[in-house]
């Protein structure tokens, strides 16, 4: 599997995310489609993760070192987190806003392929590699549902019971995304001691995943302190860009071209 195949699983998840939505809709008119829809979306989700497994197995190594490589993964999460929302709270919504964005990160794959190499320098030959990425990724997956979340309830209007699901959805997003961003700091902090005998040495990337912590800690404070819960739901839904800085923006700041993080151009 290389990524000359990656845009056909891309558009077929694409497409069976577009259905399964389609089907959700004729839900109330025909209830008898409604299995197939949830199949269907499912589907589109299984096929991103299938292709991801059959690149590792080709790579020889974790499709985890690029920023298109974790993109992959991306698109593949938020979906998940969308469809456990809905079991767990039946909150059905989210897995739209999840799926647009998993869609959204296949579109910048699609448009910018990634550089197919399985060679791995040095210092991402550790046993932290994986844990690092992997615990952040699912904490930035965490975070952009909160962020959703968060956009749903401000402009939606919700209300009564509604309105407290929608609440309480985004804090335990967040809640849970900024713990993920702990142990990722953390994890990160062990494997730079490893690679370069510091914990710590104010490189751009390690400077931004510090300033996004403190976004959250912030966000965490505000809510312990009684804040609104409206000027909470702003400050979730914008935070999630100082991540998306951290992310992707940092690599192209010019203080990045020398930093120890930088393993290859995307």
């Amino acid at each position: 599997m290389t990524l000359a195949d990656f845009p056909v699983f891309a558009f077929s998840a694409i497409a069976c995310w577009v259905i399964g939505s389609l089907l959700q809709i004729a839900v109330r008119r025909y209830p008898a489609v409604r299995f197939p829809s949830y199949a269907v979306m499912l589907a589109g989700t299984v096929l991103i993760g299938w292709f991801i497994v059959s690149y590792w197995i080709t790579l020889e190594r974790p499709p985890l070192r690029t920023l298109g490589e974790t993109r992959l993964w991306y698109a593949a999460l938020i979906p998940v987190v969308g469809f456990l929302v809905e079991y767990r709270w039946k909150i059905g919504w989210l897995k739209y806003y999840c799926m647009v964005l998993a869609a959204f990160f296949l579109g910048i794959n699609i448009a910018h392929p990634d550089v197919f190499d399985k060679a791995l320098m040095p210092a991402l030959q550790s046993v932290w590699f994986i844990p690092h990425v992997v615990v952040y990724l699912v904490g930035y997956v965490l975070l952009a549902a909160s962020s959703a979340a968060a956009w749903h309830n401000i402009y939606s209007g919700l209300h009564s019971k509604t309105e407290l699901l929608g609440y309480s959805l985004s804090h335990y997003l967040a809640l849970l995304g900024f713990v993920l961003l702990t142990f990722g700091l953390v994890f990160g902090a062990l494997w730079a001691k490893e690679a370069w005998g510091h914990y710590w040495t104010w490189d751009p990337k390690e400077t931004w995943a510090f300033i996004s912590w403190l976004a959250y800690l912030g966000y965490l404070h505000l809510s312990a302190n009684g804040t609104g819960r409206d000027k909470l739901q702003w400050y979730l839904a914008l935070s999630f860009l100082v991540l998306l800085v951290c992310w992707f923006g940092v690599n192209y700041m010019p203080s990045a071209q020398n930093s120890v993080h930088s393993y290859q151009p995307d």
